[in-house]
């Protein structure tokens, strides 16, 4: 969503539809539950609630992983949080709901529930969503683009972490032709013959 590249589309591709891929939007959403959680945590600690306090600093995963990969412990704590934390437990509801909202099949219908969202996080009364539901805002078409294409940037992704990965291995070779190799025998379906193997 960076500015700098939609800027090299328009002035490159003015023709081409852009697509946000779900990964970033909910990633936007994730910082923004993570930047209220932060905020109820050091209200914690200024008030002296050093047990809240490192409660609720242990609480990011619980927060962050999908409902369906929760552990039990995990479970539980969000399920205190619902009871506790009105304020940090509808940040999560918010980046849950817009987590959905980007795998509905239908464009009209995602389009309409991306629109309730963003009055939703506009009038939590929390502001990273409010920045947040702006950043969105800001980038709809995009957003509604991939859910009508169903396009995703995930295999890409994938592979710059592997290849990262393997630039990391091979950190302190003398050229780039072992990385190069390590990269082709990852990513490249390279299959060559090894000694002793016939």
């Amino acid at each position: 969503m960076g500015p700098w590249l939609h800027k090299a589309l328009a002035a490159s591709l003015p023709q081409a539809v852009t697509c946000i891929d779900p990964f970033h939007v909910v990633a936007l959403a994730s910082a923004a539950l993570d930047d209220v959680r932060r905020d109820v945590w050091n209200q914690a600690r200024r008030a002296g609630d050093k047990d809240g306090a490192r409660w609720l600093k242990g609480a990011r995963w619980a927060l962050w992983k999908n409902p369906e990969r929760l552990s039990d412990p995990q479970g539980a704590k969000l399920e205190l949080i619902k009871r506790t934390n009105e304020p940090l437990y509808s940040a999560y509801l918010l980046k849950e709901q817009l987590r959905e909202t980007l795998r509905e099949p239908d464009p009209a219908r995602a389009h309409a529930q991306l629109a309730l969202w963003i009055d939703w996080a506009n009038q939590s009364g929390l502001a990273p969503f409010a920045r947040c539901a702006q950043t969105i805002t800001d980038h709809q078409d995009g957003i509604i683009a991939t859910i009508s294409y169903r396009l995703t940037n995930a295999r890409v992704e994938a592979v710059n972490t592997t290849l990262r990965l393997v630039v990391r291995r091979a950190y302190g070779f003398h050229s780039a032709q072992p990385m190069i190799a390590l990269a082709m025998l990852k990513l490249g379906s390279h299959r060559p013959t090894l000694p002793n193997t016939a």
